[in-house]
């Protein structure tokens, strides 16, 4: 059996599929980046398999290092985020910290 395009497809979907229900059904801030990680990496393998499968030379490889660069960066944003969350409120529970929106 030939590993296809459309193996790569369902292996993303279901990456994509489970970071969503997990940004939208968990209140933790350390959680819900994981899930963002998952949406990151769902876009990622799209971009190699579509840039293996249609020919498109080293563009999917090139957006997936631009994904993963972007990625860090996020991760390096949010984890001060959430330690200045957690200096101020005690608590990384997105739900219990309602002094911002004032």
């Amino acid at each position: 059996m030939e590993i296809g395009l459309v193996h790569y497809l369902v292996l993303s979907d279901i990456f994509l599929t489970l970071g969503i229900f997990t940004v939208l059904s968990r209140r933790h801030v350390i959680v819900m980046l994981m899930g963002t990680e998952l949406i990151l990496n769902a876009a990622a393998l799209n971009f190699v398999a579509f840039g293996r499968f249609l020919g498109g030379g080293l563009s999917g490889q090139l957006m997936t290092i631009f994904i993963l660069v972007i990625a860090a960066a996020e991760a390096a944003i949010a984890l001060a985020i959430v330690i200045s969350m957690f200096r101020n409120f005690n608590t990384v529970r997105v739900d219990q910290v309602d002094r911002l929106r004032q």
